[in-house]
């Protein structure tokens, strides 16, 4: 490469890193799941799979409560997954809540092991220009917003951990054990954005990583970043 082309090459790149505009942001697929549920497991192993194959997603896996009981409580259930999923629910003017559930870029909801429509769901995503998001920093997060268009839409905080492999010791998936990756273990909710560019420092939520999602009333996600 001669100097001239040098000097474009850099000047291109370095318009690149100040615009952010070849930044795509990822693909947020949610799973909603319980390890008492015997069709859950495979809509695990499927996101497994695709957290392991593709690294332009960011999968979240959200352990519900309505299926604890007496021969089996998932400990890493929280309330706030199940809100969560009923309010997808809603977006659909629907009762119906099951799981396995996906719910990819906060529209598209499926069930959580079909691969075909998961993944035609993630191809399908619409991840242009969007608003940029970050999250760094060790037992003190921070996390900031850029400038951008979708005022007045959500900021969520997710802290989970990278896998788990559970044991199940009764009900439908008694004897199974079942392989869990990015497991939501604390769901914060961080207020309405303003618009312009936003800095946010507090401690680390509970779990080994920190996702954070900015997203509007109808579901769309306008940013996502996980460190």
């Amino acid at each position: 490469m001669n100097i001239h082309k040098r000097i474009l090459a850099g000047a291109a790149a370095l318009l690149v890193a100040m615009t952010g505009s070849a930044q795509a942001r990822p693909v947020v697929v949610e799973l909603f799941t319980s390890e008492a549920c015997s069709s859950c497991p495979p809509a695990e192993a499927l996101l497994a799979r695709l957290q392991k194959t593709n690294p332009d997603i960011l999968p979240l896996s959200f352990h519900v409560t309505y299926w604890n009981g007496p021969a089996w409580t998932d400990k890493y259930s929280l309330v706030g997954a199940t809100d969560r999923q009923s309010w997808y629910v809603g977006l659909k003017n629907s009762d119906q809540v099951y799981t396995p559930e996906a719910v990819v870029d906060g529209t598209a909801q499926m069930v959580g092991s079909n691969a075909p429509d998961v993944t035609s769901a993630i191809s399908n995503a619409n991840t242009a220009n969007p608003v940029p998001v970050s999250v760094t920093g060790g037992p003190m997060l921070t996390i900031h917003i850029g400038n951008g268009a979708g005022a007045g839409a959500k900021l969520w905080l997710f802290g989970f951990d990278a896998a788990h492999d559970t044991p199940v010791g009764g009900g439908e998936n008694s004897g199974v054990t079942i392989h869990e990756v990015n497991v939501v273990r604390s769901i914060t909710p961080l207020g309405a954005w303003t618009g312009i560019a936003s800095t946010y420092t507090m401690p680390r939520p509970v779990g080994d990583h920190a996702a954070v999602l900015l997203q509007t009333d109808s579901g769309q996600i306008l940013g996502a970043a996980s460190d």
